[in-house]
């Protein structure tokens, strides 16, 4: 039996490094001046692997990882970027289609959007009759007051947040740092939102991308995990690498992965998210009837009898 992603550890970042399968399982593969060393990858029980700049993986690396429910996403260097992730075939749809219901009517996705915004900051609720326009409005002042409250704390000088990653060496290291960890966190959210086999493009907040609802679910721990992370690595000599270090230590203390999955469930569907947790993988496939419902598939469904014997 695979572990629920929300007892899975959360990440693994892999550069410079070639990953196979062997008879024993996926390793890691490094050429050094001893030969070839490997490192063995718990798959089973990794929610996220993130492949950076320099790794190459094989076609039956990669289909035990996706059998083992793990995903896999491939990103910049240290992290920075995300471009792709894969999931297995076998999750059910069962929270995409309520992802889907939600995002597809308007009230129902301005209310989901709500939710976001009083998990981010923990309101008890938002200001009556909001508007997306002035929760973005409300959220962007929130942070700026973070940043200078952070900045103070830290004795910071002057800090303005600034992501470019074609002069990613000039960055402060306080930048740096915070761009990399949440490069790392997006990979996690990615890597639960596919877990739970909803769709990573739609978005309740953010649109236009295949990354839109990661971008909005991540957005709620940014302020809890990855900016204060990220200001306490201000005089950090490698503060990409510390960040996701420290990082992977935060997501074990606090919990996130459970966390994620029963945010994830909570905002969708509040009625019945964050109680419960379905099964990842199912092997039932049904068919849609606008009447009756699910209708078990496999089964021949037509209503006539053909006489073959005089042909």
């Amino acid at each position: 039996m695979l572990p629920r992603v929300s007892d899975s550890l959360s990440f693994l970042y892999a550069e410079a490094v070639r990953v196979v399968q062997d008879d024993t399982g996926v390793c890691a593969q490094v050429e050094s001046a001893r030969g070839i060393d490997r490192v063995y990858i718990p798959t089973a029980s990794l929610a996220c692997m993130l492949l950076g700049p320099g790794t190459s993986i094989t076609q039956p690396a990669m289909a035990t990882i996706a059998r083992h429910g793990t995903s896999l996403v491939c990103v910049g260097a240290g992290g920075v970027r995300s471009y792709a992730g894969i999931m297995p075939a076998s999750l059910t749809t069962s929270w995409l289609e309520k992802q889907v219901r939600a995002w597809a009517d308007d009230k129902t996705r301005l209310e989901v959007a709500v939710r976001m915004y009083e998990a981010r900051f923990g309101v008890a609720s938002a200001p009556a009759g909001a508007s997306l326009a002035k929760l973005r409005g409300l959220e962007g002042q929130r942070i700026k007051a973070l940043y200078r409250l952070l900045t103070t704390k830290h004795g910071i000088k002057r800090f303005k947040r600034n992501y470019d990653p074609e002069s990613w060496d000039d960055q402060d290291p306080v930048n740096k740092a915070l761009s990399a960890a949440n490069s790392c966190m997006y990979g996690v959210v990615h890597a639960a939102i596919l877990a739970l086999g909803c769709s990573p493009a739609l978005g309740f907040v953010h649109n236009g991308t295949q990354m839109s609802f990661v971008y909005d679910v991540a957005d709620i721990y940014k302020a809890r995990v990855t900016i204060p992370l990220a200001f306490s690595l201000h005089a950090s000599e490698d503060p990409e690498r510390e960040a996701r270090r420290r990082l992977r230590e935060d997501f074990r203390a606090f919990k996130l992965m459970p966390q994620i999955v029963a945010d994830v469930q909570a905002l969708i569907d509040p009625d019945t998210g964050g109680t419960h947790y379905t099964d990842r993988q199912s092997d039932l496939v049904h068919l849609w009837d606008p009447h009756a419902g699910a209708l078990p598939a496999g089964v021949n469904y037509g209503s006539e009898t053909f006489d073959f014997s005089s042909e």
